[in-house]
């Protein structure tokens, strides 16, 4: 999550400032950090490079001062500005699905005022903007420029790195939402077909495929499980996600996976209503899970099962035959001396 954090600000060109944390810890070793960061194109300052690295201990309040004093700095060196006076536009940070509130997204407003009330599309969804308030629980009317806020009122959960836009009416922003569901779908519908025929195509190949479509409360938590089941490591055989996204397992989603005949993994989403009874029609498989390394274990044996067996010859005993009788009602008799092992009767 941390390297696609990095591709994301890169792509857009945004200043950053490493905060390496719990330098406080005996095991510590901040010089790892910036090693593997380096590899990744942060050089440290102090190794020549142009990316601050902070030590910090936030258990201790070590290095705090330091932090933000880093962070005046860069905003002051790279002057940057937003006009507040326009429709807010900026980035979704997370996402996700609450039990009580329906789809709920942290926006990071980077232009403009976002206010209650404001239609935005974010992404592929839209609505009209109901709540807003910080990571404090305190309730906002308005956010401008570089402001952290977390709103409710879309009518669907988006994606994190999602870039949101404010329109002055409903029906604009839900024609712009509903023009790139087509698309997507469209793009869903030519994946499923190269699923297909990739599964075709894998009849007596060398290597197989296990389809998973991800269902999670948390955008952070379908990168978590993509990272951890791309770590599972078997000879031949590889896992391939149709599909990661936030919410409960829908009607359609059972639809996506009887076409690709995948597996619905559900972490912390149940179905709802009686999609698992259609699933069961559909010959769908759907597994529920609060606990990501049970994911992995479940799938890795799912993999495991998928291989060919492995048939080998064990040798009991061994029999020379010395010599053979006729006899009418038996047949031939061989008379024999066991070389090696043991000969049981039958």
């Amino acid at each position: 999550q941390t390297l696609e954090a990095l591709d994301h600000a890169k792509a857009a060109k945004t200043s950053i400032i490493v905060a390496v944390n719990k330098v406080d810890k005996p095991s510590a070793n901040p010089d790892h950090v910036m090693t593997e960061l380096s590899n990744h194109g942060l050089l440290p300052e102090e190794w020549g490079g142009d990316t601050p690295f902070i030590k910090i201990s936030a258990l201790k309040k070590e290095g705090i001062d330091d932090l933000l004093d880093m962070i005046e700095l860069v905003s002051e060196l790279g002057d940057y500005k937003a006009n507040p006076n326009r429709e807010a536009r900026g980035s979704v940070i997370e996402a996700k699905l609450d039990k009580g509130r329906g789809p709920v997204a942290t926006f990071i407003v980077e232009t403009g005022t976002l206010h209650i009330g404001d239609n935005v599309v974010v992404g592929n969804t839209y609505g009209k903007i109901r709540t807003m308030e910080d990571d404090l629980q305190k309730r906002y009317k308005e956010a401008g420029p570089s402001k952290a806020i977390e709103v409710t009122g879309l009518n669907s959960v988006p994606q994190a790195g999602d870039v949101f836009m404010v329109f002055k009416d409903e029906k604009t922003a839900r024609q712009i939402a509903e023009s790139r569901i087509a698309n997507v779908r469209e793009g869903e519908q030519k994946q499923m077909k190269a699923t297909l025929d990739s599964m075709f195509g894998q009849m007596g190949a060398e290597i197989k495929e296990l389809n998973l479509l991800i269902k999670a409360d948390f955008q952070g938590s379908i990168e978590a499980l993509k990272n951890v089941l791309q770590t599972i490591n078997i000879e031949g055989l590889q896992v391939n996600i149709v599909r990661g996204s936030v919410g409960a397992i829908t009607e359609s989603d059972v639809s996506l996976a009887s076409a690709s005949n995948a597996i619905v993994i559900g972490f912390n989403v149940r179905p709802m209503g009686n999609v698992r009874d259609i699933a069961d029609k559909e010959g769908v498989e759907i597994r529920t899970y609060n606990i990501i390394y049970r994911v992995a274990e479940d799938i890795e044996k799912a993999l495991k099962g998928m291989l060919e067996p492995t048939f080998e010859e064990v040798v009991i005993g061994q029999v020379e035959v010395r010599d053979t009788f006729k006899a009418s009602k038996i047949g031939t008799i061989a008379g024999g001396y066991v070389t090696d092992g043991v000969v049981k009767r039958d």
